[in-house]
């Protein structure tokens, strides 16, 4: 298991250096982001996280349960749901502010705008790492199948190519919210790391776990599966050009299925 946290501390760790990177914009850019650049960026983290779901979760869940003689859709389908209530809880719960709203979301706080936009990334970074750590995970409980190595590797490239515009989206808006741009950077930057902490803190209780691993895996699908149609497809169907944000979901989804298939 020691091997499972050095690798899910990579991955994430991936995750988390293309989120800083693409934080790292607010050096080049004068300006905030595009709308149209940003509906699509939107959009690709949509299909990204959408496929993820799908090909790196459900179907890995359901092909553990039926490996332990189970029924393979009611821990797909259990986990699923409580991570889409998980994710609503936090979402009621938590203040936030989403890019391009005025009024913030969740309890009342007396938090800064730019904090309440920084944990508005928080919440859909939480299932993220987890998913990414779970992957690892299940790979080294599974030591006779190298392709689930495969697998969790390909799973944390998507989510970190998708990691990139969102470093972006979160340090330019902190820019035109009067931050310095290495505040900027930093905070835009720090907001990707608790992917490293979920990522880690999952595969540390995996052995804990492992009889449970098909209802955590559906669990981080259902969660990303919230964060798709609550925050990211809304948004990026914004405006009078919402056919890029369509376009961005459906390459972002092309990209993470063939990532998945191509290495899974």
């Amino acid at each position: 298991m020691n091997q499972a946290i050095m690798w899910a501390a990579a991955g994430t760790g991936f995750t988390f250096l293309m989120t800083s990177l693409g934080a790292g914009i607010v050096f080049f850019f004068k300006k905030e982001m595009g709308k149209n650049v940003q509906r699509a960026f939107l959009g690709f983290a949509a299909g990204v996280m959408i496929a993820a779901s799908v090909w790196s979760l459900l179907i890995p869940a359901i092909d553990q349960t039926v490996e332990q003689g189970g029924i393979g859709w009611i821990p797909a389908s259990g986990g699923f749901l409580l991570g889409g209530a998980f994710l609503m809880l936090l979402d009621v719960l938590m203040p936030h502010l989403h890019l391009g709203e005025e009024d913030a979301e969740g309890m009342p706080s007396s938090f800064r705008r730019t904090t309440l936009l920084i944990l508005a990334v928080t919440l859909h970074n939480i299932p993220e790492g987890m998913a990414v750590g779970l992957a690892f995970a299940m790979a080294a409980q599974h030591p006779q199948d190298p392709s689930l190595y495969a697998a969790a590797f390909a799973l944390a490239a998507g989510i970190g190519i998708q990691n990139f515009p969102e470093g972006a989206a979160i340090s330019l808006p902190l820019r035109q919210e009067g931050m310095s741009r290495l505040r900027a950077f930093v905070y835009g930057s720090l907001s990707g790391i608790v992917e490293l902490l979920a990522g880690v803190g999952i595969t540390l209780i995996a052995s804990l776990i492992e009889p449970f691993m098909p209802w955590f895996l559906a669990f981080a699908a259902g969660a990303m599966i919230y964060v798709v149609v609550e925050e990211l497809i809304p948004e990026a169907s914004q405006g009078e050009h919402s056919n890029l944000g369509t376009l961005g979901v459906m390459f972002g989804f092309l990209i993470m299925m063939i990532l998945d298939v191509a290495l899974g």
